[in-house]
């Protein structure tokens, strides 16, 4: 390996006049000889690093929006139905929801198919609206767990799901005032008061 000669006389001073006339981009920067070799800066221990200002502080994720909360299962039936407003007299569905009032009329669907109970639950529903009854009582059953092999889950009770959102439709829906869950009493979760709307 070749040893690295140093600068004549000559090229010295020809060095200086030129470094004399430049005028350096950085003017904060101070320039070392060109001779001199560079000497690695120990950082001291004992020195304080500045404070950073409010510029530099920066963390990860600050500018970043809330998380949403995580998505969460459909309610059950009786959650849903108890989340709607009160459209009856607010003293009587309280006597309702504790068991106290007796229905006037009701309606057993268990062992019915969807297309049996349908038409049946329009009748029952509108002739008893029609002799002037106000609480009624409809009866599905809780459902009976079977053996899911699909790859679509099914439903525990079809027609315990399915009777509410006929209730919501036409023609039933201009005849119901409320809709909730029964008492232990009369069936619990797998039947339904119905509170109908008087005729004028």
């Amino acid at each position: 390996m070749k040893r690295r000669r140093g600068l004549s006389e000559e090229e010295r001073e020809l060095w200086q006049k030129v470094a004399a006339s430049a005028q350096a981009l950085h003017p904060v920067r101070v320039s070392r000889p060109a001779e001199a070799d560079p000497v690695p800066v120990r950082p001291d221990p004992a020195a304080r690093l500045p404070e950073p200002s409010f510029a530099q502080i920066f963390r990860v994720g600050e500018q970043a929006r809330p998380r949403l909360p995580g998505h969460d299962l459909a309610p059950s039936i009786g959650a849903g139905l108890a989340a709607q407003p009160v459209a009856m007299d607010r003293k009587a569905h309280r006597a309702m929801l504790r068991g106290k009032m007796e229905p006037e009329a009701r309606l057993d669907l268990h062992g019915m198919t969807l297309a049996e109970a349908h038409p049946e639950l329009i009748r029952f529903v509108l002739s008893a609206q029609d002799r002037g009854c106000r609480l009624i009582l409809v009866i599905t059953g809780k459902g009976k767990h079977r053996e899911d092999t699909g790859p679509i889950p099914t439903r525990v009770g079809v027609l315990r799901h399915q009777v509410p959102q006929w209730l919501r439709l036409p023609p039933l829906s201009a005849a119901i005032l409320q809709i909730t869950e029964a008492h232990l009493k009369h069936g619990g979760a797998g039947a339904y008061y119905i509170y109908l709307r008087r005729l004028r």
